[in-house]
């Protein structure tokens, strides 16, 4: 860990990164992961071993086409023409904002959510989260693309993708993952969400489609923004999603989501925060994480300017630049990702996109 009158100095002493195109050339029989950073929302493409694709979520909307032009970089180094799905996890700005300026630059298959916009008045912030529902659901009335809504406790049709619908639309699946179903310890009275979130949540991240991905041995979680009320119905009084090797942090480590009960129960091997410079990796959810018993490495899309001393160290973060006007996700970075490369045996490796920095696990 360091502090903020380091960075300049890690920024320096950082290697030289890959040059875009080049990382994981030499794929072939692993499933890639590409974190693309979209300051403080989510885009997260998943490729096959055969080249089938599926993006979660599309950043924000507006900044000259900023996180379309990086998902299309992201599918283009990944040697796609096109995505075969995109998943929408909830109709926030950060997760669907993006989504009409993306079909406008890569043609795209078939869309996947949760069904209706459920944050309506009188819920704060309701006003910006139905503009993003709307412009999307124009785009669907134009006919050009399939759209399958999820429930839990359904695959996801993606060819060579073993990606279970664990919570859709405020619903957990009713089985427990194979393997999964032991009663959770941690869960109990005191497993409250500090920020005195309504329970239930009433907005769009209660709602949220969260998946549980098995490649091989290995095994990937991405709740998006899932709520502590709803990893409860997961985790409490039984584990329905057993051990994690890969956890995509719920919510970008900001409150009302990823609770002891989750992050103790699934145990991750490696966590990753697809967080910006002033939003998500918060220090409740950064120490909880580093500090849970499994002893997960962090990973971070940026250095997380309010956190200080708690960011993980500067290898393991893809983007540390300083900030740059008011916004959440303004900032003067260069859009490293962060990429997973996962072959079927039970090895992966994450590779900085900035500095060429890589860590390999093999999946306990």
């Amino acid at each position: 860990m360091f502090s903020a009158l380091g960075l300049a100095a890690l920024g320096i002493q950082t290697l030289a990164p890959p040059a875009h195109g080049q990382l994981f050339a030499h794929s072939h029989g692993t499933l890639r992961i590409y974190f693309v950073d979209v300051e403080g929302g989510q885009a997260t493409l998943f490729v096959t071993p055969d080249g089938h694709s599926l993006l979660i979520d599309t950043g924000w909307s507006g900044h000259n086409n900023r996180d379309a032009d990086r998902i299309v970089a992201a599918a283009r180094q990944a040697g796609l023409t096109r995505l075969d799905y995109v998943l929408i996890s909830h109709y926030h700005a950060d997760h669907v904002g993006g989504v009409v300026q993306l079909a406008a630059e890569i043609p795209i298959g078939t869309f996947l959510d949760h069904g209706p916009n459920r944050e309506v008045a009188p819920v704060r912030g309701w006003q910006s989260t139905q503009g993003g529902y709307e412009a999307y659901q124009k785009l669907l009335t134009t006919g050009n693309y399939n759209h399958i809504v999820l429930h839990a406790g359904e695959k996801l049709p993606v060819k060579g993708l073993d990606a279970t619908v664990v919570s859709a639309d405020g619903t957990a699946m009713d089985r427990p993952l194979p393997g999964a179903g032991a009663a959770n310890p941690t869960c109990g009275d005191a497993d409250k969400d500090p920020a005195g979130f309504d329970d239930p949540d009433m907005t769009e991240n209660g709602r949220a489609v969260a998946i549980a991905i098995q490649f091989g041995p290995t095994r990937i979680l991405d709740p998006a923004d899932l709520t502590w009320d709803r990893e409860r119905m997961l985790m409490c009084p039984v584990n329905k999603l057993g051990h994690i090797n890969v956890f995509i942090v719920g919510n970008h480590g900001m409150v009302g989501a990823t609770s002891p009960a989750l992050v103790y129960g699934i145990a991750p091997q490696v966590a990753v925060f697809d967080n910006g410079v002033t939003k998500g990796a918060g220090i409740p959810a950064l120490d909880l994480v580093r500090n849970a018993p499994s002893k997960p490495d962090v990973w971070q899309l940026h250095y997380a300017q309010p956190a200080g001393d708690h960011n993980t160290e500067a290898p393991l973060i893809a983007n540390i630049e300083a900030p740059q006007g008011n916004g959440p996700s303004q900032t003067n970075d260069k859009g490293f990702m962060l990429v997973v490369t996962v072959d079927r045996k039970g090895h992966f490796t994450i590779r900085n996109d900035r500095t060429g920095e890589s860590r390999s696990y093999t999946a306990n």
